[in-house]
């Protein structure tokens, strides 16, 4: 089957990769890039933090200089929307109506923002923050002294607060479960965040959702489930994602949180693959499916997705990692248990340089740092071996990782 030319749908960081890497594998054929946004290919982690502070510019974000995009010679097509896939005809249709040809089809569709469904949610003092122009456009509002209300106590929402109170803004955060980050950390770490925030100054509601907001001439009130109203001057939701996969849905591949992909980034169709936020995929190192939003995902699956779409035999198993940065705060998480087990801690605690490490079975399953990147690179092994390892041993710091 012929391999031109090839349309990779979606230019952020999965789509971008995929470019590069059929490029660096020897592809020579046409390479057609389609992206959303109006701007060149490019990352969001800065978005929340150095581009929203204003300590860095858009550009900073570009995962390519003009030369280098350039050498890639891809027909790179920016502030363009796919409408549909023709699979019998091996067609795309973009929202010009213009119509293109594929013999492979890499979907990187990644994912939008959930929006808040109460009344006065789409007031223009309520932000959301995804794109280059949300970050903008935020930044220029966060001004010192004034009160921002973060309604999601989620990463982004927790990013947000820190940069506006380094901005010197009054911050709130408003968050519906019972502790911050949930969903993607385990409650003593979710204990930490709260302490930190707080420390910082951060106003925290936890345990009570939004039930509506309403702006006025000199600001806004957000309305609170229990009746309590909290007054402030602009307002960022930051409620979580939803995955891309209405394109892939209409065309008839299978969808399920995420558009169902193989160990290869395979969909049903031979001819398609798909990579990153918008993907469900299997990791043999977790011994699940998993959907992931992260950063390293997106670009390593993105890479293992453009070398099986040129024939390649190769298979994407790579442990999920993320990190954030909060104030003086680096976190990192290496691993994605299914459920938070027993941990051991290493570090002193109250110094903010300290490591848990969670344990299933006699092995390490995760292992979550807080300004110890040491630890967290020294472990890494241990959990791919998934060699049986000592709870004392991981506790000691007089014990050197590298010779477990």
């Amino acid at each position: 089957m012929s391999t031109e030319p090839i349309v990779i749908v979606g230019a952020g960081q999965a789509g971008s990769w995929a470019a590069k890497t059929l490029r660096s594998e020897g592809f020579t054929g046409r390479i057609v890039l389609l992206g959303e946004e109006a701007h060149p290919p490019h990352e969001r982690p800065p978005l929340s933090k150095a581009v929203l502070a204003g300590t860095a510019g858009p550009e900073t974000t570009h995962l390519f200089k003009a030369d280098d995009l350039a050498k890639l010679d891809l027909d790179f097509r920016p502030d363009t929307r796919v409408a549909a896939i023709d699979r019998a005809a091996r067609t795309i249709t973009v929202q010009s109506g213009e119509t293109l040809a594929y013999a492979r089809l890499i979907l990187c569709t990644g994912s939008r923002v959930r929006t808040l469904g109460v009344p006065g949610a789409d007031a223009p003092c309520v932000h959301y923050l995804r794109t280059v122009d949300d970050s903008l456009a935020l930044h220029a509002r966060l001004v010192a002294g004034r009160h921002l209300i973060v309604i999601g106590g989620g990463w982004i929402g927790l990013e947000v607060a820190a940069t506006a109170r380094k901005r010197g803004l009054d911050v709130t955060v408003i968050e519906a479960l019972d502790r911050l980050c949930a969903r993607g950390l385990p409650p003593e770490l979710s204990d930490h965040l709260l302490a930190l925030h707080t420390y910082h100054g951060v106003a925290v509601r936890l345990g009570v959702g939004v039930s509506g907001i309403e702006p006025s001439a000199d600001g806004v009130t957000v309305i609170l489930a229990d009746g309590s109203r909290i007054a402030g001057d602009r307002v960022v939701v930051g409620i979580g994602v939803i995955p891309n996969t209405e394109l892939a849905a209409a065309a008839g591949l299978a969808v399920d949180n995420g558009i169902v992909v193989d160990d290869a980034g395979r969909t049903a169709d031979a001819a398609i693959f798909a990579a990153g936020d918008c993907t469900n995929l299997p990791l043999a190192c977790l011994d699940r499916r998993v959907r992931l939003e992260s950063w390293a995902n997106a670009q390593n699956q993105a890479i293992v997705a453009a070398k099986a779409a040129l024939g390649q035999d190769v298979r994407y198993d790579e442990l999920p990692w993320f990190w954030s940065d909060q104030y003086d705060m680096n976190l990192q998480m290496l691993g994605y248990p299914a459920r938070w087990s027993d941990s051991v801690v290493r570090g002193d605690r109250a110094s903010g340089s300290f490591s848990r490490f969670y344990l299933e079975d006699g092995h390490l399953s995760a292992i979550i740092s807080v300004n110890a990147p040491r630890d967290l690179r020294a472990a890494r092994k241990l959990l791919q071996t998934r060699k049986p390892v000592r709870p004392e041993d991981l506790a000691d710091p007089t014990v050197q990782l590298q010779r477990l």
